[in-house]
């Protein structure tokens, strides 16, 4: 169970479960379970604890009669969720038939991974290389429409365009984080002030293309199916 969940039920705030989990955890009451988990209304990433039957009812132990009793009843109703999940063959021919299942599952598992090997080489290779490329040939090598891949970039914060300007600009900590870089182009002195001029370019390196096709390669295929 969720230490957001045991906050719901008891109504208590999760910054005070967390509280009591960490001090138990730190005087060796409780196992340590510390989860990252994105909040669905503000995509920021935070903390949460998973915790077994055990440890819960440890965490909440100090909680009134009533609050135990939710959790203990919440903890009921997800074991028989689970179990009414489970299949349990009745007769020997159910459990010939969950057998030849489990193994045509199997078997579509084994052939899904046997294509995805080759995509998922070429993408270690590209993390392990040098160099950069613009993002235009970067979507030729992630079989994506240029404008596709820009749009991409552009909605989850690889690159903007500043106010005025033509031109992308990759945001920092994605230069930090050594998936984009900029090209420096001098160009020739400003006519009027003679003034030298240069102009940048984003490109991306390869371990950006790496992370573009962990994030990016499968999204329209799936999109198109829905």
């Amino acid at each position: 169970m969720s230490s957001r969940e045991i906050a719901q039920l008891t109504g208590s705030t999760h910054d005070n479960v967390l509280k009591t989990v960490r001090q138990l955890v730190k005087r060796g009451v409780v196992s340590s379970n510390e989860t990252p988990y994105t909040h669905q209304q503000n995509g920021q990433r935070y903390t949460e604890f998973l915790l077994t039957y055990r440890d819960t009812l440890v965490v909440v132990s100090g909680y009134s009669v009533e609050l135990r009793a939710k959790i203990i009843d919440r903890w009921q109703e997800l074991e028989a969720r689970v179990i009414a999940q489970v299949q349990i063959p009745t007769n020997f021919a159910e459990a010939l038939r969950l057998a030849a299942d489990k193994a045509e599952e199997n078997q579509r598992l084994q052939e899904a991974l046997a294509k995805q090997a080759p995509k998922v080489a070429a993408i270690n290779r590209l993390a392990g290389a040098g160099g950069a490329i613009c993002i235009t040939d970067a979507a030729k090598q992630l079989q994506l429409a240029p404008s596709r891949l820009f749009a991409w970039m552009e909605q989850n914060r690889w690159i903007y365009r500043r106010a005025g300007s033509t031109r992308w600009v990759a945001f920092q900590p994605r230069i930090t984080a050594g998936l984009l870089k900029h090209k420096v182009t001098s160009l020739k002195p400003d006519p009027e002030s003679g003034v030298d001029r240069a102009a940048f370019s984003v490109l991306v390196t390869t371990k950006g293309l790496a992370r573009l096709a962990e994030e990016e390669i499968a999204k329209p295929r799936t999109q198109e199916r829905t």
